[in-house]
Formats: C-alpha cells, sequence, structure tokens
C-alpha cells in the first residue's frame, strides 16, 4: 500500500521538494468549465466552488469523488520538556497513543464521523529527542528516519489526508521552529499551548530564546531549523504532506502544531503546499500568523487548541460537502434550467 521514502539524507529530501509534481492542468481546466456550467448562480457556493476545482486538480479529474479520507497520528518526545514547558508530564504521551488505539480520544470520532481510516504511529517514545536547549533536537539520521516514517504512512490511494499529532511539550517546539523561519523571536511566537500557567509561559519563552540562541548560527537553512529544534512527530508530519504531494493526494493542514510542518516544506520551496488547504485556525494565538506565513486562509475558526488533526478532520466535511456539490450536481443542459436571463 506504501512506497518507500525516497530520501536517505538532507539532500534527498531538499530534491523530493524540489522536483514534487504540479497540479493536472486539464483537470483543473475541466473543472472550471464544469463548475460554470452547474445549476446555480455564478459563486453561489462560494469557497466551496474553489475547494472542488482545486481538489479536481490534484486528483486529474474534472469531476472527481472524495472517498477514503486518511487521518494519520505521530506521536514523539520532546527532550526540552524537561524544561517545564508544559502543563502535562512525558508520560502523558504514552497514555493518549493508547487512548487513540483504543478509540477514545477526539480524533478517533471525527474519524470515523467523516468516514477516515486512522492510523497512529509512534516514533521512539522511549528515545526523546535530545533539548534544544543544549543541542540539537535531532541527529540528521534521527530526522530522515522521522520524515521517512511519515512518508511511509501515507496511503497514495487515499482521498485526502489529515495529519496529526502527540508529544508533550511541542508547542513549544512548534513556537521554535516559526521563530527560526520567521523571526519575532519567543514573545511572538510561544502561546499556552496545553494550558501552563504565567510561570510555565515564561519558561516556554525562556527555553524558545535559549534554542535560538544556541543554533543562531544554522538557521537559514529550513532543514536544518527543523532537525535542530522540531521533534520526529513534527518531522513525520512533514515527511507525509510530502509524500501526499507525490502521490498527488490533496492534504488539509490542522493547528499550530502541524502548520510548523507545513511551514518548513514551504520554506524550502515556493509552492510546496499548493496541495493543501488550511482546515482551521486554532485558538493557539500565533497560528494565524503561521497561516498569514504560508499564504493560507483557514476553512473553520472554531477556537479549538486540541491538536491530534481534528481542525482538520472536521474540515474533512467541508471539503466532501464542497466536492458533492461539484461533481454531484446537474448542469444546466442536463436539468433542463435556462443559464442566463438574456
Amino acid at each position: 500500500m506504501t512506497t518507500p521514502a525516497p530520501f536517505s539524507d538532507l539532500d534527498g529530501i531538499r530534491a523530493a521538494i524540489a522536483n514534487a509534481p504540479v497540479a493536472d492542468s486539464a483537470a483543473l481546466a475541466g473543472a472550471t468549465e464544469r463548475n460554470a456550467m452547474l445549476t446555480k448562480p455564478p459563486a453561489a457556493l462560494g469557497q466551496l466552488e474553489d475547494l472542488a476545482v482545486w481538489y479536481a486538480s490534484w486528483r486529474g479529474e474534472a469531476r472527481p469523488v472524495l472517498d477514503t479520507p486518511q487521518v494519520v497520528i505521530f506521536a514523539g518526545n520532546h527532550g526540552v520538556a524537561a524544561q517545564g514547558v508544559s502543563a502535562f508530564p512525558i508520560e502523558v504521551t504514552v497514555q493518549m497513543v493508547a487512548n487513540f488505539r483504543a478509540g477514545g480520544a477526539a480524533i478517533n470520532q471525527l474519524a470515523n464521523a467523516f468516514g477516515a481510516t486512522m492510523d497512529v504511529v509512534e516514533l521512539e517514545l522511549d528515545r526523546p529527542t535530545e533539548d534544544f536547549t543544549q543541542t540539537a533536537a535531532m541527529s540528521e539520521a534521527d530526522l530522515v528516519a522521522a520524515m521517512s516514517a511519515g512518508w511511509n504512512a501515507v496511503n497514495p490511494k487515499a482521498g485526502v489526508l489529515v495529519t496529526g499529532e502527540m508529544g508533550i511539550g511541542n508547542t513549544t517546539s512548534a513556537a521554535a521552529i516559526a521563530a527560526a523561519l520567521y523571526g519575532g523571536g519567543a514573545e511572538t511566537w510561544v502561546g499556552r499551548g496545553s494550558g501552563v500557567d504565567d510561570e510555565g509561559l515564561a519558561r516556554k519563552r525562556a527555553a524558545v530564546d535559549a534554542g535560538l540562541a544556541c543554533h543562531a548560527g544554522a538557521l537559514d537553512d529550513p532543514l536544518e531549523v527543523l532537525r535542530r529544534l522540531g521533534g520526529r512527530e513534527i518531522a513525520a508530519m512533514a515527511g507525509a504532506m510530502l509524500a501526499a504531494r507525490h502521490h498527488r493526494v490533496p492534504v488539509i493542514i490542522d493547528g499550530f502544531i502541524c502548520t510548523s510542518a507545513a511551514a518548513v516544506l514551504a520554506s524550502v520551496a515556493e509552492g510546496a503546499l499548493d496541495h493543501a488547504v488550511a482546515g482551521h485556525v486554532s485558538a493557539e494565538g500565533a497560528h494565524s500568523m503561521m497561516l498569514e506565513k504560508i499564504g493560507k486562509a483557514p476553512l473553520l475558526s472554531l477556537g479549538l487548541r486540541l491538536g491530534e488533526g481534528s481542525g482538520a478532520a472536521l474540515a474533512i466535511g467541508v471539503l466532501k460537502g464542497a466536492v458533492a456539490c461539484h461533481s454531484g450536481m446537474a448542469t444546466f443542459a442536463e436539468a433542463g434550467v435556462s443559464d442566463s436571463d438574456a
């Protein structure tokens, strides 16, 4: 079902990003033409029309069907958690993985509600990344392994991909990645994440600033940013999004942490996220800023801040609705309805 990752080092990852396929221009033209003939006033379905045409262009069909959505949750542990940056202990990562597998988490319910398969990928939970305030979070081999795990988790026949995450400390890593890619420092990007108090927030900001200072000489390369400041689950989400691009599987981006993974790809090559839409804007304050940086307008704004891919999974319903209208509606000719008032 899966295809092995085509890279074994950072240069191979760069090549995979640079050589990614583009949208199908014939399907784009056909979907645009079909949309203009459907039994509705022009643009009456608003963003749903744009979504459907975009989806068609990546599926290579002017009249596509959206089936077999896939949700993949990646779990990893973070060495920076030792800095007291989370409201929860690191053991919660393992406990939540068990909850995912038992079907008890919010993401399980949302995946079921929209007919998505759900996979959980654990990434060396017994070996957290290094504390990025002291040294690089991952070696090159660790980063490649995590991105490969993400790549290998994607079903090439999926109709759409949602990636989610679980990892105590990962909003700190996501904020550090954003600060390294876009500037602004910890005060701009660090929020309360899992609900830390004022002292916890101060520790998170201190950790991010320490990480930026520790790695200051190497942050002009987005993949080095990911290696030094990221986590295995963030790297895996980036690898999964890259695999989806190569398989022409559209992606719905989730919240703050998932968007940090997407931002790395976007920073490596312009257009690297053309196959992706933003599922929602979360209640994590800096998420809206990161979405602006990657040029994505969110489909939903519901105050979610859970992670797990939950907001993106909910947006599967929006995308399904868009595709159903586009492919299922009659054209004016088919319905025998006049398409203009002359």
